[in-house]
């Protein structure tokens, strides 16, 4: 069966091109379009969407008034937020991110072409939708009947994952990886793409000021929103969060973001250890990238740090989970029940990579214990 979306759009214009590119691609039909988000919400138990495609500034009922409609009668309904890459834009689009929607695409700007346009809407939006699309499909209108989007409360909710396959492996794993207690963690650090900022919002509003340890981010995003990210979890949170800026020594107590298009990664200058921000190649089609930082952690800090994966598409983080493992340091991966899209979680936790695979609810407790225990 195809993939319904709904495009919620005031411009005729972008409703007509995004329907039109859509329509090219098999696996998707176009269930309705809505000049409004009050149309929208009319149209939504109508045509009965798999996916919702929702601009942000509108007249009457802008996107951010429409999304939080849509979370209070379909907790579940995946939407992206498709928005212009300005700061208004990006802003409001952060705002979306962290009020529910599940993921966001960029509008075309400065292209030189129809076709350029296109190809951008194209790779924007149709990754985003396949992947949405496969957490669960088919959202009727009885939906609406109150179910809710609470995380599992198991501890260790493997999901798809073989749980009697990863405790066989545990032992040959642990003896692999060389896994040790008693050392000091005195990194986090952390990966996320799709349904990131929500994720990380949920766990760094749960430290308290004197956590620890120092954090390090690496969220799918472009440079725009990644500085803002950075300021509003600032401003929720008890430890400073900034962007990443490159020469800063790593500190205690500190949260940097990685820059968008830009890789963070730590380096040792002689009794300090201190960030880094460069501009390499991407990595899995990603910069910044998880690989990336999750390596330099485990070359630099080894036993001492931990590496948390959560929701997004792709494998990112895999590679680099492995490193730390290998190094004698520890992985925690996101569960599927609380992830937007398994991904990257899901590849750490079925590579046997992570010794905890937790519910978002439970992650900054689980972090907590593991940095207090050491």
């Amino acid at each position: 069966m195809k993939i319904r979306v709904l495009i919620v759009d005031d411009a005729v214009i972008v409703r007509n091109r995004v329907s039109k590119i859509l329509s090219t691609v098999p696996e998707i039909e176009i269930a309705a379009v809505a000049a409004s988000g009050k149309i929208a919400l009319l149209k939504i138990p109508q045509v009965n969407p798999d996916v919702i495609i929702l601009d942000v500034e509108m007249p009457e009922m802008n996107g951010l008034e429409t999304l939080v409609a849509i979370r209070e009668q379909y907790p579940k309904l995946p939407v992206i937020m498709f928005s212009a890459l300005t700061v208004l834009g990006a802003a409001t689009t952060l705002d979306a991110l962290l009020l529910g929607a599940n993921d966001y695409a960029t509008k075309p700007s400065n292209l030189n072409s129809i076709e350029a346009a296109n190809q951008h809407i194209r790779e924007e939006l149709v990754p985003k939708i396949k992947a949405l699309a496969n957490v669960e499909t088919r959202y009727i209108a009885s939906s609406a009947s109150g179910a809710t989007n609470t995380p599992s409360s198991s501890n260790n909710n493997f999901s798809a994952i073989d749980r009697g396959a990863i405790e066989q492996n545990r032992i040959e794993r642990d003896v692999i990886y060389h896994v040790s207690t008693s050392n000091t963690i005195d990194i986090v650090a952390i990966g996320a793409s799709t349904g990131g900022p929500n994720a990380i919002a949920e766990i760094l509003t749960n430290f308290p000021a004197n956590f620890p340890a120092a954090i390090l981010i690496v969220q799918h995003m472009p440079a725009m929103f990644t500085k803002l990210m950075a300021e509003r979890l600032n401003s929720k949170c008890l430890l400073p969060v900034a962007e990443a800026v490159s020469g800063t020594t790593v500190k205690p107590g500190q949260v940097w973001i990685a820059p968008g298009d830009f890789h963070l990664l730590v380096e040792r200058d002689n009794n300090t250890i201190k960030i880094i921000t460069n501009q390499a190649p991407p990595e899995n089609s990603c910069r910044p990238a998880v690989d990336v930082l999750f390596r330099s952690v485990a070359k630099v800090y080894g036993k001492k740090s931990l590496g948390v994966v959560l929701t997004g598409m792709g494998k990112d983080g895999l590679q680099g989970a492995e490193h730390i493992r290998t190094s004698g340091g520890h992985i925690f991966a996101q569960d599927q029940d609380s992830s937007v899209v398994w991904g990257m979680p899901g590849f750490v936790a079925n590579a046997n990579l992570a010794e905890s695979i937790l519910p978002i609810n439970q992650m900054a407790g689980a972090i907590l214990r593991l940095v207090a225990h050491n």
